[in-house]
């Protein structure tokens, strides 16, 4: 009787060892030779599965971003509530999210000189903007944000807020501790509630 191959848990396998090459040493570390050795494949044998390794490295940060959205609670939040919900849960505060973020940070370096990676992370950032200023609106409606500094101000401090976090918390987590990224979320957060 012939072998049954499971090809979706195949491919998520080659992310698996991709993550753990890149984690481990970065993405000069997960080369396709490297990427089919840790997976038990011959190196032709990763194309039945991604035809590059663009494709294998963007499975691989579609993992990290799937890894962020699993930390969000948004059920039954709306307004100010979800925005400290998606914000907070977006924060490099532990080890995976860490790991992620350096994930992450790989794909921001390879998307500059890769249309397809650059737009796929635009792509996530108006979607991650649109939440943002759904919970702004949401906050608004329900009299909880009153600061009269405009909706898309605020989102560019979010964002810039989140991924400078990430970004220091690789390159220099004394300056992007847990306890100061809450201390900086919970002052922007605040003066959403002043006129």
């Amino acid at each position: 009787m012939p072998k049954i191959i499971d090809h979706d848990q195949r491919r998520r396998d080659i992310v698996d060892v991709t993550w753990d090459l890149i984690v481990r040493g970065g993405i000069e570390a997960a080369t396709m030779r490297e990427i089919a050795a840790a997976a038990g494949f011959a190196n032709g044998a990763l194309k039945l599965y991604f035809p590059s390794k663009e494709d294998i490295i963007a499975a691989t940060y579609e993992r990290a971003l799937d890894m962020m959205r699993q930390y969000v609670e948004l059920e039954g939040l709306r307004g100010l509530p979800a925005l400290r919900e998606i914000c907070v849960s977006s924060m490099p505060i532990d080890e995976e999210r860490i790991t992620a973020g350096r994930v992450l940070m790989i794909f921001w370096q390879m998307s500059l000189g890769n249309r397809t990676m650059h737009d796929k992370y635009l792509e996530h950032v108006r979607e991650w903007r649109g939440l943002l200023h759904r919970f702004l609106a949401e906050g608004r409606e329900d009299g909880d944000v009153l600061t009269t500094t405009p909706d898309e101000q605020i989102v560019d401090e979010i964002v810039l807020l989140n991924a400078g976090a990430n970004v220091m918390s690789l390159v220099a987590g004394e300056f992007s501790t847990v306890e100061l990224q809450h201390r900086h979320l919970e002052s922007l957060l605040g003066r959403l509630t002043r006129p």
